[in-house]
Protein backbone atom coordinates (compact mmCIF):
# COMPACT_ATOMS: atom_id res chain seq x y z
CA UNK A 1 0.00 0.00 0.00
CA UNK A 2 2.41 2.91 0.85
CA UNK A 3 6.30 2.05 0.26
CA UNK A 4 9.27 2.81 2.90
CA UNK A 5 9.52 6.96 1.30
CA UNK A 6 5.66 7.21 2.15
CA UNK A 7 6.00 5.81 5.64
CA UNK A 8 9.37 7.87 6.04
CA UNK A 9 7.40 11.32 4.88
CA UNK A 10 4.85 10.04 7.11
CA UNK A 11 7.31 9.73 10.32
CA UNK A 12 8.37 13.16 9.74
CA UNK A 13 5.05 14.85 9.43
CA UNK A 14 4.33 13.65 12.78
CA UNK A 15 7.75 14.15 14.32
CA UNK A 16 7.45 17.71 13.17
CA UNK A 17 4.01 18.28 13.35
CA UNK A 18 2.00 15.86 15.39
CA UNK A 19 4.62 15.85 18.39
CA UNK A 20 4.38 19.51 19.34
CA UNK A 21 1.28 19.54 18.72
CA UNK A 22 0.54 17.35 21.13
CA UNK A 23 2.67 18.80 23.61
CA UNK A 24 1.02 22.09 23.37
CA UNK A 25 -2.65 19.90 23.81
CA UNK A 26 -1.37 18.33 27.42
CA UNK A 27 0.25 21.68 28.68
CA UNK A 28 -3.11 23.60 27.46
CA UNK A 29 -4.97 20.56 29.28
CA UNK A 30 -2.57 20.70 32.52
CA UNK A 31 -3.08 24.66 32.50
CA UNK A 32 -7.27 24.20 31.94
CA UNK A 33 -7.49 20.99 34.89
CA UNK A 34 -5.36 23.62 37.37
CA UNK A 35 -7.28 26.04 36.70
CA UNK A 36 -10.63 24.28 37.39
CA UNK A 37 -8.69 23.26 40.83
CA UNK A 38 -8.48 27.02 41.62
CA UNK A 39 -12.02 27.85 40.48
CA UNK A 40 -12.79 24.50 43.26
CA UNK A 41 -11.01 25.30 45.70
CA UNK A 42 -12.47 29.35 45.66
CA UNK A 43 -15.99 28.50 45.64
CA UNK A 44 -15.68 25.91 48.61
CA UNK A 45 -14.30 29.05 50.52
CA UNK A 46 -16.80 30.79 49.49
CA UNK A 47 -19.24 28.12 50.59
CA UNK A 48 -17.68 28.16 53.88
CA UNK A 49 -18.04 32.09 53.97
CA UNK A 50 -21.89 31.57 53.40
CA UNK A 51 -21.93 28.91 56.11
CA UNK A 52 -20.55 31.30 58.51
CA UNK A 53 -22.26 34.18 57.59
CA UNK A 54 -25.39 31.82 58.88
CA UNK A 55 -23.66 31.25 61.89
CA UNK A 56 -23.57 34.92 62.60
CA UNK A 57 -27.32 35.83 61.30
CA UNK A 58 -27.95 32.70 64.08
CA UNK A 59 -26.71 35.35 66.65
CA UNK A 60 -28.43 38.55 66.19
CA UNK A 61 -28.09 39.50 69.95
CA UNK A 62 -24.59 39.76 69.06
CA UNK A 63 -24.89 42.09 66.63
CA UNK A 64 -22.03 40.91 64.47
CA UNK A 65 -22.89 42.83 61.32
CA UNK A 66 -23.13 46.14 62.73
CA UNK A 67 -19.56 48.24 63.13
CA UNK A 68 -20.10 49.85 66.80
CA UNK A 69 -18.62 47.68 69.75
CA UNK A 70 -21.33 46.19 71.23
CA UNK A 71 -21.55 47.18 74.67
CA UNK A 72 -22.56 45.23 77.98
CA UNK A 73 -22.06 41.23 76.46
CA UNK A 74 -23.44 38.61 78.93
CA UNK A 75 -20.19 36.31 79.44
CA UNK A 76 -22.21 33.38 77.08
CA UNK A 77 -22.77 36.32 74.95
CA UNK A 78 -19.28 37.25 75.06
CA UNK A 79 -18.03 33.46 75.07
CA UNK A 80 -20.28 33.05 71.50
CA UNK A 81 -18.44 36.08 69.82
CA UNK A 82 -15.24 35.12 70.80
CA UNK A 83 -15.97 31.30 69.07
CA UNK A 84 -17.78 33.17 66.27
CA UNK A 85 -14.42 35.42 65.81
CA UNK A 86 -12.15 32.20 65.80
CA UNK A 87 -14.30 30.42 63.20
CA UNK A 88 -13.90 33.46 61.03
CA UNK A 89 -10.10 33.60 61.54
CA UNK A 90 -9.74 29.73 60.74
CA UNK A 91 -11.74 30.51 57.60
CA UNK A 92 -9.58 33.64 56.22
CA UNK A 93 -6.29 31.48 57.29
CA UNK A 94 -7.48 28.84 55.33
CA UNK A 95 -8.43 31.37 52.38
CA UNK A 96 -4.84 32.98 52.83
CA UNK A 97 -3.31 29.45 52.35
CA UNK A 98 -4.78 28.71 49.49
CA UNK A 99 -5.08 31.68 47.62
CA UNK A 100 -2.37 34.02 48.15
CA UNK A 101 -0.04 34.29 46.85
CA UNK A 102 3.43 37.25 46.18
CA UNK A 103 3.06 36.44 42.16
CA UNK A 104 -0.34 35.93 41.17
CA UNK A 105 -2.19 36.69 37.55
CA UNK A 106 -5.17 38.71 37.32
CA UNK A 107 -7.18 36.32 38.01
CA UNK A 108 -6.07 35.09 41.49
CA UNK A 109 -5.38 38.88 42.09
CA UNK A 110 -9.25 39.17 41.56
CA UNK A 111 -10.24 36.37 43.79
CA UNK A 112 -7.86 37.13 46.61
CA UNK A 113 -8.80 40.86 46.64
CA UNK A 114 -12.02 39.35 47.49
CA UNK A 115 -11.28 37.94 50.72
CA UNK A 116 -8.87 40.67 51.41
CA UNK A 117 -12.27 42.76 51.76
CA UNK A 118 -14.21 40.21 54.11
CA UNK A 119 -10.91 40.64 56.22
CA UNK A 120 -11.01 44.46 56.00
CA UNK A 121 -14.79 44.61 56.61
CA UNK A 122 -14.21 42.57 59.92
CA UNK A 123 -10.88 44.05 61.16
CA UNK A 124 -12.63 47.56 60.93
CA UNK A 125 -14.63 46.51 64.11
CA UNK A 126 -13.33 47.61 66.93
CA UNK A 127 -14.11 44.07 68.89
CA UNK A 128 -12.73 42.09 66.33
CA UNK A 129 -9.32 43.96 66.23
CA UNK A 130 -9.27 44.08 70.27
CA UNK A 131 -9.68 40.23 69.99
CA UNK A 132 -7.30 39.67 67.21
CA UNK A 133 -4.05 38.97 69.28
CA UNK A 134 -6.00 36.40 71.26
CA UNK A 135 -7.13 34.63 68.00
CA UNK A 136 -3.90 34.50 66.26
CA UNK A 137 -2.05 32.39 68.45
CA UNK A 138 -1.06 29.63 67.00
CA UNK A 139 -1.83 30.40 63.31
CA UNK A 140 0.26 30.64 60.42
CA UNK A 141 3.07 33.14 61.16
CA UNK A 142 2.85 34.71 57.53
CA UNK A 143 -1.29 35.10 57.96
CA UNK A 144 -0.96 36.59 61.44
CA UNK A 145 1.63 39.07 60.03
CA UNK A 146 -0.96 40.11 57.14
CA UNK A 147 -4.12 40.12 58.79
CA UNK A 148 -2.26 42.48 61.68
CA UNK A 149 -1.31 44.59 59.00
CA UNK A 150 -4.55 45.11 57.50
CA UNK A 151 -5.94 45.60 60.75
CA UNK A 152 -4.24 48.42 61.27
CA UNK A 153 -4.50 49.67 57.77
CA UNK A 154 -8.51 49.71 58.24
CA UNK A 155 -7.96 50.70 61.63
CA UNK A 156 -6.41 53.61 60.38
CA UNK A 157 -7.88 54.71 57.60
CA UNK A 158 -11.59 54.48 59.36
Amino acid sequence: MFDLETWEMLSYVVTVIGLPMAIVVFIYEQRKGRENEEDEVYQLLSDSYDKFLRVALDNPDLRLFSQEKVADLSPDQRERMLIIFDMLISLFERAYLLLYDDKMDEKQSRRWRSWEDYMGDWCRRDDFRTELPGLLQGEDPEFSDYIKGLAERTAAGA
